[in-house]
């Protein structure tokens, strides 16, 4: 029994906010806080209420990566637990990320390493306080990147890009990131909750199938080819044009009056 909730979650406006929550520790992942982000993520996105997803850190960091303190112990012990987490942590959290049928924002509040800027990565936004960091820092201890690291990032920024920062881990400042594509937005560190909160929000007000739909098509088109991107286009606008919300948004056009979604 820890003496410390590792996680913490908060509803508000359709959004749920998941504070990874070892501020000490700068957020490091330990089993226990593997294992109940990944059981939180599921569950949010399994919640109809829940509409949208902010991901955040509590304290000066956002996520330092892997506790190394325990990976260290564990591995002395003979535990083959570090050898399984990629497998059993990391892979699950940034599928459920990655796939989750509804918007993502990571709220990075400080400096994110390893798989911590990783599960940032995996968020459909990120919006950075200006003192946040992200360093790719698997190099530094003999390992190669994990967490969907090498599928998220080039998507971001490019291969020859996300080449320099996995190899030579070096560390990006919040406005360089902005400007290589890697963040979406920079605040005042005293403005990022407030701004990620209003515009998870926003998006939770509006069509939230339509969002799950354009996540799916976009995997599919960078994933794929023009003829499976206009595959999947053609399917998604088939469901999507039967739904109560195309409706809604169509009529409320005509009648010049804002829509209310539904997500249905």
């Amino acid at each position: 029994m820890t003496t410390e909730d590792v996680l913490l979650t908060a509803d508000a406006d359709g959004v749920r906010t998941v504070t990874l929550n070892r501020p000490h520790a700068y957020n490091s992942l330990t089993v226990e806080l593997k294992e109940r982000l990944l059981a939180s993520l599921r569950e949010a996105s399994a919640d109809p209420a829940v509409r949208a997803v902010v991901l955040t850190g509590s304290g000066k960091a956002f996520c330092a990566g892997q506790d190394l303190k325990e990976h260290v112990g564990l591995l002395q012990a003979g535990d083959p637990a570090p050898l399984r987490t990629v497998q059993d942590h990391y892979n699950p959290i940034v599928r459920t990320l990655v796939e989750m049928p509804k918007p993502v924002i990571a709220a990075v509040n400080g400096p994110a390493a390893g798989a911590g800027a990783a599960f940032a990565y995996a968020a459909d936004l990120r919006i950075a306080a200006s003192s946040a960091n992200f360093l790719m820092a698997f190099a530094n201890v003999g390992l190669g990147p994990d967490s969907g690291a090498s599928w998220t990032l080039q998507r971001l920024v490019g291969y020859g890009r996300a080449a320099e920062l996995m190899l030579l881990a070096r560390t990006v400042g919040a406005e360089e990131a902005q400007s290589l594509g890697l963040v979406t937005e920079v605040v005042p560190d005293e403005e990022l909750a407030g701004r990620a909160q209003a515009l998870a929000a926003k998006l939770a007000s509006g069509p939230t199938i339509s969002y799950a739909k354009i996540k799916q098509v976009l995997t599919v088109a960078a994933e794929g080819t023009l003829e499976d991107a206009l595959a999947a286009e053609d399917a998604a606008q088939t469901v999507l044009g039967s739904t109560a919300d195309h409706r809604e948004a169509v009529e409320a056009f005509v009648a010049k009056r804002k829509p209310d979604f539904q997500g249905k």
